[in-house]
């Protein structure tokens, strides 16, 4: 099928004052969708980033894609290498690892990719898990995200629905809220946000009113690597692994030789050149997969045979998402036999979509993979409207944590490597 056109929409949706390493989730959480519509009508999805810097690369794409077979994948990621030539794409809340060249093509490729996939599916009938070799399980696991947060936004006075989370009473609230709606049967906590033994207590609070679920702690690499030995130490046999304790593949390294669990990473590994040094050093023991930086859903099956031919596991990192994204996290999980922890995700966080509703439920802490061909989520024309014209009422243009916490707090720098 060739392309008539590719429709580039940048969208926004609410997001709560979630904190992390690098300050507070803004008022709304910006993302882009592709359309990738063919000469027969058919029509593609794709879900990534909204930030401006990573726009003005996607719409340059975009514009290149007419008459490409969305058969040729080959053929998209040269579009893509000569179309953005030597652009680097860096976020602004510094939660994801380097940016490069590379990564930056890896980043924007995903997007189309996905919605070629999408498109395929549609025109032969079958769901992007079959394109990537059939299902090594019909349901994906997801974790509870929890989140230390404010009760309101600065420019809302009015608390939202889950209010203030910032003892390990609250924290153990919130994912009291989340087991019982969603029935997520393991729970990770978003750290480096208070010191280290406060996050301490409210992991071991979190194990006393879930003995059963499995626990994991993400602070960003807010920790020196001592500090990361010592909470390791404190939380062995609670743990199922933590997440990014120190910055850089030497200092994960060296917590890893103390730590009696796995150490996991979305920052210091974040594409195939990280590989060899991380593997060699024993830095990690999981690896987040994450298909909008890592190229893409095919790129994800590669990175998942590396992991287990060195004997480390897989699962999936999450940032605020939508439900194209999801329904991509979802067939890709599902395709991918090596894939050893729940996935992370965002989906709690969120009250509005793009795509219709029905398709994507969770239960037990599972979304069922689609049956419907590509993707198997429909996109509705009302919504997408009204989330673009929430992007251009809001007025950001990039995500900024740590400008947006200054606001709250005065002076603020990011709590990388702080305790």
């Amino acid at each position: 099928m060739k392309i008539r056109e590719a429709v580039l929409t940048p969208v926004a949706f609410a997001d709560p004052p979630l904190l992390n390493a690098m300050g507070v989730h803004e008022p709304f959480a910006l993302r882009s969708v592709v359309q990738l519509v063919g000469e027969d009508g058919t029509t593609g999805l794709g879900e990534s980033y909204g930030d401006e810097a990573f726009l003005t690369q996607a719409r340059k794409v975009a514009a290149e894609l007419a008459g490409w077979d969305v058969f040729d994948l080959p053929g998209l990621r040269r579009i893509v290498a000569r179309t953005i030539g030597g652009a680097v794409y860096a976020d602004q809340h510094g939660l994801t690892g380097g940016f490069s060249v590379g990564k930056t093509l890896a980043s924007v490729y995903s997007l189309f990719e996905v919605a070629a996939l999408d498109a395929q599916g549609k025109i032969l009938g079958r769901p992007v898990s079959d394109l990537l070799g059939g299902r090594a399980r019909d349901e994906v696991e997801f974790s509870a995200y929890l989140f230390y947060k404010y009760g309101a936004h600065l420019d809302d006075d009015r608390a939202d629905d889950w209010g203030e989370v910032l003892t390990p009473d609250q924290v153990v609230g919130e994912a009291r809220r989340m087991v019982d709606t969603y029935g997520f049967r393991s729970i990770k906590l978003k750290g480096g946000v208070l010191p280290p033994e406060q996050e301490i207590e409210a992991v071991r609070a979190l194990a006393e009113a879930f003995p059963d679920h499995p626990l994991r702690i993400d602070p960003n690499g807010a920790w020196k690597p001592e500090t990361g030995i010592e909470v390791a130490r404190q939380l062995d046999g609670v743990l199922e692994y933590l997440e990014d304790p120190t910055p850089g593949i030497a200092g994960m390294a060296r917590v890893a030789e103390h730590a009696g669990m796995p150490l996991a990473t979305n920052m210091c590994v974040v594409r195939f050149a990280d590989l060899a040094p991380a593997f060699r050093a024993n830095a990690v023991g999981v690896v987040l997969s994450d298909h909008h930086f890592w190229g893409g859903l095919r790129d994800t099956q590669a990175l998942s045979v590396a992991c287990e031919s060195f004997g480390v596991g897989l699962s999936m990192h999450s940032n605020s998402h939508l439900g194209i994204s999801l329904a991509a996290m979802v067939h890709v999980a599902a395709a991918t036999p090596h894939l050893s922890y729940a996935c992370d995700t965002h989906w709690p966080w969120k009250s509005s979509d793009v795509v219709a509703p029905g398709t994507l439920e969770f239960r037990d802490g599972a979304v069922k993979v689609p049956d419907g061909p590509g993707l198997g989520v429909e996109l509705d024309p009302d919504a997408l409207a009204r989330a673009h014209e929430d992007y251009l009422r809001c007025g950001l243009t990039k995500r900024d944590d740590v400008t947006y916490m200054r606001r709250y707090v005065g002076t603020f720098e990011p709590n990388t490597e702080r305790w």
